[in-house]
């Protein structure tokens, strides 16, 4: 995998400095006791960072994880001429952008190719600059994860698009109008891109069949903050009166549901115990009860979420992910990873991306038992996983094997840490402090 040079990142994040280490060595067998501060949401901070292209105020945007992801679309935004002032304070991490200058300019491929995110520049530079041209995105190989729905709702909305020789080319000369879009599933990504786009067209926009993750409403509310008018978010009707003009706004990330469904397997897996600042159960959605029928204890405190093993210990569930309210895909390799301890058997239907299994094969390394028909994965628990040599093949599938390793008799060596970087915000250094045997080193 090809790494992200650290100066063009430290230029527009100088928070930023990557865990020394490409290696990763987990003793497992080890209870983890303690705190664990869950950080603001991956997947909602993205978006909310290419939200404040749409105006040239300042947005300031609180409880911002660390992570690389983070800091490459700081890199992204810098080059179309965004300017963003970072503070780190022990609340956590804040930026203020300020896009008073933007620019459409052509978007280098070695920052858009690292994160499926940089297609929501779309939606942001058609509706205030009018054209928009961007390499293909990337981001974890998980699927096909087509943009047919992203570029079928901006044509809705007046934009031409072009794909040529890997290139995607949208204009607008005339402004985008507001229109009312269906779309053939709940995309979260399409539905991001098309509430930018709308936000700034003339007229209504409405998106049925829209997604409802809480990061869309986490969106909607940031957006409104700015002066836009959205309604309906969190349910799969969305109306947007565009057209309006915007300001600024303050607005605090939600905390990240995957960081704390992750930790809550971390803490049910090894025995522990882990008090979760921040944790909100509600946002697991159909995930909180799921887990608990595994054995996954949360418990919610004026201090955050306790999470342990449950009384009658890890017992085997059936899982389908689903849009939420649904169990989130983002959970499916954590829960796996639990699962492959827990009491008789378990099944797992993946319905999201038709290539997340990809951990399989590297659990099985460990001692999982687990075997896949189609899109199933069916599991069946083992007493115990041992250390073994595996590779992180994506964002969660780093996170199971993490999980894995803390419950493995012996000594699990990880490579592929750019992809725990991307998502997790000091992941190593939190597990430390709850106690747990885990130390990045350069050879591997």
């Amino acid at each position: 995998m090809v790494r992200v040079m650290n100066s063009p990142l430290l230029a527009a994040a100088p928070w930023w400095r990557p865990a020394t280490g490409r290696t990763l060595l987990i003793q497992g067998g080890v209870p983890l006791v303690g705190e664990y501060p869950i950080s603001g949401a991956k997947n909602a901070v993205l978006p909310l960072m290419v939200s404040a292209l749409l105006t040239p105020h300042l947005v300031t945007l609180r409880n911002v994880p660390g992570n690389l992801d983070v800091a490459v679309l700081a890199a992204l935004l810098q080059r179309l001429g965004c300017d963003m002032h970072w503070s780190a304070t022990p609340a956590g991490l804040s930026v203020t952008l300020c896009a008073d200058r933007l620019q459409p300019r052509d978007i280098a491929q070695d920052l858009v190719t690292r994160m499926r995110a940089s297609v929501l520049l779309l939606g942001a530079l058609l509706g205030r600059c009018g054209e928009a041209s961007l390499p293909m995105p990337g981001g974890d190989a998980i699927g096909l994860r087509g943009i047919d729905y992203h570029v079928a709702g901006l044509r809705a909305l007046g934009a031409t698009v072009e794909i040529d020789n890997g290139m995607i080319h949208a204009a607008a000369p005339s402004g985008l109008q507001g229109a009312d879009i269906v779309l053939p599933r709940p995309s979260v990504g399409a539905t991001e891109n098309l509430m930018l786009a709308a936000t700034l067209a003339g007229g209504r926009t409405t998106i049925r069949n829209a997604a409802c993750e809480p990061e869309i409403s986490d969106m909607a509310s940031c957006l409104n903050a700015m002066g836009a008018a959205i309604s309906g978010a969190g349910t799969h009707l969305l109306v947007i009166d565009g057209g309006r003009p915007l300001g600024g706004a303050v607005h605090t990330v939600l905390p990240d549901r995957i960081e704390f469904g992750t930790l809550a397997c971390a803490a049910a897996i090894t025995d522990g115990e882990l008090l979760l600042p921040h944790a909100r159960v509600e946002l697991l959605g159909a995930a909180a009860s799921l887990l608990a029928t595994a054995g996954v204890a949360l418990q919610e405190t004026d201090a955050g979420v306790v999470a342990r093993r449950g009384a009658d210990g890890l017992q085997g569930i059936d899982i389908t992910t689903g849009p939420y309210p649904g169990f989130a895909t983002d959970l499916q390799a954590p829960a796996m990873a639990l699962l492959t301890r827990a009491a008789g058997a378990s099944a797992i239907t993946e319905t999201i991306f038709e290539q997340r299994f990809r951990h399989i094969d590297e659990l099985r390394r460990m001692g999982a038992n687990i075997s896949v028909v189609g899109r199933t994965a069916v599991i069946r628990g083992v007493e115990r996983l041992s250390g073994a040599t595996a590779t992180c093949m994506d964002v969660r599938a780093a996170a199971a094997l993490v999980i894995a390793g803390l419950s493995a008799a012996g000594t699990t060596t990880l490579d592929g840490l750019d992809h725990l970087d991307r998502g997790y915000d000091r992941m190593t250094e939190k597990l430390a402090a709850c106690g747990a045997r885990i130390t990045r080193i350069e050879e591997g």
